[in-house]
């Protein structure tokens, strides 16, 4: 059974998690549930609501998205139906079809996809569904929330009498208009509404001659309003129609809420399902929103938030379109208790809520911000000693507050508690505080307690150095600018760089060395040692970073060479089935041109066939009947490798070209050469040499030995000289 204090809540800022989710609810039952959440007092009851959140959040991504389940809140409708012989007006009914249609849509979804939504389902199963509800209402109240003609019988005949008059008022109305137009006695707007009746604008000097009841007058005086007097016995009988209608519809009201009151119980389920359905969809929505998951929750004593958010921040970050540096933290029974130091405005407060905020909220059934690898078990206290510690209710200063906190905690502190205590030790005596600190931290050791604290006192980073199931923690820094790099570091304790901080900020060197002495040497010395193995272990975690993006690139290098390596496979494998099939060929080939040669000297048709048929039957029994797929497969493999070569024949032309065209280029800025007779020579485009016999005008006679040639001399590329 968890125990939460409202300090612990106000401590973690548990209550600004609940409003964000509140906000997202649909809702106003959703709503007020969503700020009621509370850790769950069994492991059961929590696992049904995570895994429900869990399969609301996996509906974003799938094509089964989950039916509407918004409604109007029936709370008070329920209760004053609940009393005897009181009856709902026509808009709660409407209000009660809405939800019990919403329900049923529900659950009938819920039983269809019982695979993708188990929990869902299971909890849907316990609902009852029904038809009766709808039905009746539907019977009565029209979709728009007016109650129908046939609702009853005496109904039906009621509003065809109202019909009826409402006929005759019109009629009788129009023709005392018509009447008293004709005379002059009406006002130009010649007729308004008093009183939702229909009357005469009549000129106030006719009042007198329009038979009629007088329903009042313009604000000047110059215009009576006169119902004339055929059309008020009319008025007079569609009034008590109407009264007779709104005695009717009391009576079929009356009847409904009978027929509905039996569903008391019913309704508020419904209300109370769709409701949780409502908050679980907003944690869904909220777990959406900051990329939240549900870990692996064991019974074994062992936490481990791996790349662990704190939401707030993360939100608020993604707000301002800043980084947020996640942690990953491990608490287990070989190391129970972590110390974190260095200095501050370096993210150690941010760690410690961030556990406590995370476990708090996993096990009030929300879904926390973590590596899908993350692990944790569940506390039966979460104990927190965090930020401004002075009450000014209680007028206890800062130290006695934590020292009354701390005497709380030594009464509730387990092995099933986990302790959070920002600062620890401050708000006395350094030596003293310091002193009592070591032994509050020893006393929760011996309890074997799970915690994380944070301090600058030296004593508790070596007192969590000694103890076997403690251990240092730090946050890293920037070794030369002293920046935070928000990111813890398990393992060894860490400088609060106080001396190196104040250089940084621009005190006087002389001053920092005068401080150095007033302390002891050994506590410098040590704290200079922590400081150099954390500048260290900054080092190491970059070169680490820096061998794994390497790493990276080199397994992607890998992984690029093998699929290179595989398709030149394939093509060479295509080409030395093409080049076999081509040999084939060109052997049947070279055998028909032999039998051919035989027929031409020998015109023997019997031996040509006989050969003809020895060639196929040899080359048939080489072959396998092939399927239809397999020639199919066969056709698409040569044509990709005869598209292949003839995309390289396309590749190779195009090279040849492109290097004629730089070989003519090249040429053409060349200095030329004065062609004389005996030289040698080649034609640009041709491989034979020649030697020029005789030149006339631009022409040459080129000699090749067998033959000459009359050949233009621009035509003509300087070889050698004579």
């Amino acid at each position: 059974m968890i125990s939460i204090t409202d300090k612990t809540l106000q401590d973690l800022e548990f209550n600004t998690v609940l409003q964000t989710i509140s906000e997202r609810c649909n809702t106003e039952i959703g709503k007020q549930k969503a700020l009621e959440i509370i850790p769950f007092k069994d492991k059961e009851s929590l696992m049904n609501i995570l895994l429900q959140t869990s399969e609301y959040l996996s509906s974003f991504s799938n094509n089964n998205a989950i039916p509407n389940h918004g409604f109007d809140n029936l709370t008070h409708d329920i209760k004053f139906l609940a009393i005897e012989d009181s009856f709902l007006e026509v808009g709660s009914f409407r209000k009660i079809a809405a939800l019990s249609e919403s329900v049923n849509v529900l659950l009938l979804f819920l039983k269809k996809f019982h695979d993708y939504y188990p929990k869902l389902s299971e909890r849907a199963s316990q609902v009852e569904y029904t038809k009766y509800i709808i039905q009746k209402i539907e019977e009565v109240v029209d979709k728009y929330g007016e109650i129908k003609n046939n609702a009853s019988p005496d109904l039906v005949n009621i509003r065809r009498d109202m019909n009826l008059v409402r006929g005759k008022v019109n009629q009788s109305f129009g023709q005392a208009m018509s009447q008293y137009n004709s005379l002059g006695y009406l006002d130009e707007i010649k007729e308004s509404f008093v009183q939702n009746r229909r009357v005469l604008a009549v000129l106030a000097m006719y009042r007198r001659k329009v038979k009629g009841s007088i329903l009042g007058s313009s604000k000047t005086g110059s215009i009576a309003y006169i119902e004339p007097e055929a059309t008020l016995n009319y008025s007079r009988e569609l009034s008590n129609l109407e009264y007779e209608e709104k005695e009717e519809i009391t009576r079929i009201l009356k009847n409904l809420s009978n027929d509905i009151r039996p569903f008391i119980a019913l309704l508020s389920q419904y209300q109370e399902f769709l409701s949780d359905v409502d908050v679980v969809a907003a944690k869904a929505k909220y777990a959406n929103k900051i990329n939240a998951i549900l870990p692996a929750i064991t019974d074994e004593k062992t936490l481990h938030f791996r790349d662990a958010f704190h939401p707030i921040l993360y939100l608020n970050n993604l707000e301002k379109k800043e980084k947020t540096f996640p942690q990953t933290i491990e608490l287990n029974t070989k190391s129970r208790i972590i110390v974190i130091s260095g200095p501050n405005a370096g993210g150690k407060t941010i760690s410690l809520k961030t556990v406590g905020l995370l476990q708090l909220m996993l096990q009030c059934g929300i879904l926390i911000p973590v590596h899908e690898r993350s692990t944790t078990f569940l506390f039966d206290r979460i104990l927190t000693d965090i930020g401004d510690n002075q009450s000014i209710e209680n007028h206890l200063s800062t130290y006695s507050y934590r020292l009354k906190n701390m005497n709380y905690f030594l009464k509730k502190c387990n092995a099933k508690t986990l302790f959070l205590i920002d600062e620890f030790g401050t708000g006395s005596d350094p030596e003293l505080g310091g002193a009592l600190a070591e032994i509050f931290l020893e006393e929760f050791y011996h309890r074997e307690a799970f915690g994380i604290i944070t301090t600058h006192y030296s004593n508790l980073k070596i007192l969590a150095n000694e103890l076997p199931f403690a251990s240092n923690a730090n946050m890293l820094f920037d070794e030369k600018s002293l920046e935070p790099m928000y990111k813890l570091i398990l393992g060894q304790a860490g400088s609060s760089f106080t001396f190196e901080v104040a250089q940084k900020n621009g005190i006087p060197f002389g001053l920092i060395n005068r401080a150095k002495k007033k302390i002891e040497g050994g506590k410098v010395r040590f704290d200079k040692t922590i400081a150099t193995l954390q500048k260290e272990r900054s080092k190491l975690e970059k070169t680490a970073l820096n061998l794994k993006e390497e790493e990276t690139k080199a397994r992607e290098e890998g992984k690029k060479m093998e699929t290179i390596n595989t398709k030149i496979q394939e093509k060479l494998e295509r080409y030395q089935e093409l080049y076999d099939a081509n040999q084939r060929l060109i052997y049947m080939g070279q055998k028909v041109d032999d039998i051919s040669e035989k027929y031409f000297n020998n015109k023997d048709k019997k031996l040509l066939i006989g050969e003809f048929l020895k060639i196929v039957e040899i080359e048939n029994s080489k072959r396998k009947k092939a399927t239809a797929k397999e020639q199919i497969a066969k056709e698409i493999i040569q044509k990709k490798v005869i598209e292949e070569v003839k995309v390289k024949v396309d590749e190779i032309r195009v090279a040849k070209k492109e290097k004629k065209i730089k070989a003519q280029k090249a040429e053409a800025t060349k200095p030329k050469v004065i062609l004389k007779i005996g030289d040698r020579v080649r034609m640009f485009d041709g491989k034979a040499v020649g030697t020029i016999d005789k030149i006339e005008k631009n022409k040459a006679i080129v000699n090749y030995g067998v033959f000459t040639s009359k050949i233009s001399l621009e035509q003509l590329e300087f070889v050698q000289a004579k």
